[in-house]
């Protein structure tokens, strides 16, 4: 593997932030993870010029690395690669809470009817086969966050219902019995990501993971302590929140 790829590279167009407008929206990140460096240079120039933030890597354990420590809209994946291949890079990063909402799009020379099968089996979104158009390639990856982005605006405007609670994602607001509770931000996260999915189990650190991210930096014994004063709140409908001895906890069904 080349020396150019010991360190992840990633664009250096940066807008000091005393230079930015109020309103100046962040730029969607692509990772891009492939051991050819003309190819890295090549999307890598068409992405900028489309406006995206890039980072390139040129294995598969650096994509994880970045990939976890912050996770980027989207990934542009090559299939082979040293060591971990792109099919593992996939299967791991789809597995893990923190990066399972990353988009993948599989840019490989392995283009045959079986390759694109196994590629979406393992969660890609996208499958483009070598030679590619860098036009295609950005046009591709436009739509797929254009969707997400759709996407997450509809799931910020879907009132949750369940039992006697309300909540709005979106207004970040929540009622019981028509009443408004007046919930921390840590609280507000946690009732939602339960109440989201009503019955199914989570464990402290899959709580811990989607309320405040992998790195933040709490034991899993707090979340028993939001919880704790989340039944409070909650009061006579405390038992909305359920223990699951062994696991964790779960929004009763």
């Amino acid at each position: 593997m080349s020396p150019a790829f010991s360190q992840p590279r990633a664009e250096t167009n940066h807008v000091p932030s005393n230079h930015r407008g109020p309103q100046e929206p962040a730029k969607q990140r692509v990772l891009v993870v492939d051991d050819e460096e003309d190819l890295l240079e090549l999307v890598r120039y068409n992405l900028i010029k489309e406006g995206y933030a890039v980072e390139c890597v040129g294995s598969g354990e650096q994509a994880l690395q970045s990939a976890r420590h912050s996770p980027p809209d989207l990934v542009v994946l090559d299939l082979m690669l040293p060591a971990v291949d792109g099919l593992e890079v996939c299967r791991r990063l789809k597995a893990d809470p923190k990066t399972r909402g990353v988009l993948i799009v599989m840019l490989t020379a392995k283009g045959d009817e079986g390759d694109i099968i196994t590629g979406l089996d393992r969660g890609a979104d996208d499958y483009i086969a070598k030679p590619f158009s860098p036009r295609v390639l950005n046009a591709r990856i436009k739509a797929l966050l254009r969707r997400e982005e759709s996407r997450r605006r509809k799931e910020l405007e879907t009132t949750i219902d369940a039992h006697a609670l309300s909540i709005h994602p979106g207004r970040h607001e929540a009622t019981l019995a028509g009443l408004p509770l007046e919930l921390t931000y840590t609280e507000f996260a946690l009732l939602q990501f339960l109440a989201k999915r009503p019955g199914w189990a989570y464990t402290r650190m899959q709580i811990v993971d989607a309320v405040k991210g992998e790195d933040y930096p709490v034991t899993e014994r707090s979340v028993d302590v939001q919880v704790a004063g989340l039944r409070r709140k909650l009061g006579e409908h405390g038992h909305y929140v359920e223990t699951v001895r062994g696991v964790g906890y779960r929004f009763r069904a």
